[in-house]
């Protein structure tokens, strides 16, 4: 069947990740008109239904159950069902589960389209002052095992990085970034985005750790890291 002509059975849709009015019009429309919106936490997202009146009916699809859960989604969607699946915010797939659905639905020839809108990521990269131009997405360092190999590997990278973290993870991420690239290397580390209590720090990393020693951490977070200079 023809790209063009054949019906979508799985939409991803992005959804804020802290300012409701950042979901977009044609997302509101694929979020109601789905037989089935899949949901990374459906209390999370009953949310943001009551809020926008969405009456669709929800179905648990985290990293938990994806593995279970994929081939009865394939068979619902082979019937003609058109199902929507989001994260808890942004978009899914990005640190968040969506990729083996997607996987299994190129396997087996259903189509699938990805809407544009909100993502961590961006914002923080774009106001970090970082060049642009060439970046990688690290997302969430591993927590033990796999963690010092990934910080090695990172030493001699020449383009800007882009990291995950969590609140209570960050001091030591930023303490062992210190350690592995040098005091000198500049970072950005943005957290709250889009919400009432934005926050991005710029500077040093000897700096920025000692501005997040000070203070109580909150929110969910994105580094911006320089990379290592010619």
């Amino acid at each position: 069947m023809e790209e063009s002509t054949q019906k979508t059975a799985l939409y991803l849709v992005p959804t804020p990740i802290g300012n409701l009015e950042d979901i977009t019009f044609r997302a509101l429309r694929i979020l109601k008109e789905a037989d089935a919106v899949l949901a990374e936490d459906t209390r999370t997202t009953g949310k943001l239904f009551k809020h926008f009146e969405i009456q669709s009916k929800l179905i648990s699809h985290h990293a938990f159950n994806e593995h279970k859960t994929i081939d009865g989604l394939i068979e619902r969607m082979k019937k003609g069902e058109v199902l929507a699946l989001v994260s808890d915010a942004g978009t899914p797939a990005i640190s968040d589960p969506g990729f083996l659905l997607s996987r299994a639905c190129i396997a087996e020839g259903l189509k699938i389209e990805c809407l544009p809108g909100a993502t961590a990521f961006v914002p923080a990269l774009v106001k970090s002052g970082f060049p642009t131009d060439r970046f990688t997405f690290e997302g969430f360092l591993p927590h033990k095992k796999g963690r010092q190999t990934r910080l090695l590997s990172l030493q001699e990278e020449s383009r800007t990085m882009i990291f995950y973290e969590s609140p209570h993870r960050l001091l030591k991420t930023l303490g062992q970034f210190k350690e592995y690239y040098g005091e000198e290397r500049q970072v950005s580390v943005s957290r709250e985005l889009s919400k009432m209590f934005e926050e991005t720090v710029n500077g040093a990393l000897p700096e920025v750790i000692s501005h997040f020693e000070s203070k109580t951490i909150k929110g969910e977070i994105v580094i911006v890291l320089e990379g290592k200079g010619k």
